[in-house]
């Protein structure tokens, strides 16, 4: 099963917009990282999940549109930065199909640590906004496939 974590791009700040949607910056971010796996064809998920903060909606809805995925997001408890990352570490146990899991930090690198090394602690992985790590189970384990950064990004 391959999972990506997602961290949601740039938003504007609570002083702009209580909300705090979607950056004129977030916008290209996520444009370029489309771009970016659209060339390679790395990025295959059934389903998106998403926190239901506006960053993380617009983040999910921008990319699944640039790369033309025929993917159902929803919406899902437990992804917002401080939420426990084993809620939704449990509801991926059984899992096959592939998915997107878009939210924000600390929780995401919590949740790929404890996924890959058993534990939240230390955190083992840094996602930076609008990045994405690839994870992938084989035989009940966890391992690294590949993460891009968007400072390697156009």
């Amino acid at each position: 099963m391959s999972l990506y974590l997602v961290r949601h791009a740039h938003a504007l700040s609570a002083e702009e917009d209580p909300a705090r949607p979607l950056s004129q910056r977030g916008r290209k971010q996520v444009a370029a990282l489309a771009a970016f796996l659209r060339g390679t064809e790395a990025f295959q998920t059934a389903e998106v999940w998403h926190s239901p903060l506006a960053r993380s909606v617009e983040t999910a809805q921008l990319l699944v549109a640039a790369l033309e995925l025929d993917a159902r997001q929803l919406e899902v408890a437990g992804l917002e930065g401080d939420d426990d990352p084993a809620i939704v570490a449990e509801q991926l146990r059984n899992r096959t199909r592939p998915l997107a899991v878009i939210g924000h930090e600390p929780h995401l690198s919590a949740l790929a640590s404890l996924l890959v090394a058993g534990e939240t602690e230390p955190a083992r992985f840094i996602l930076k906004k609008a990045a994405v790590l690839a994870l992938e189970k084989t035989d009940g384990a966890w391992a690294v496939r590949w993460q891009v950064s968007p400072e390697i990004l156009p």
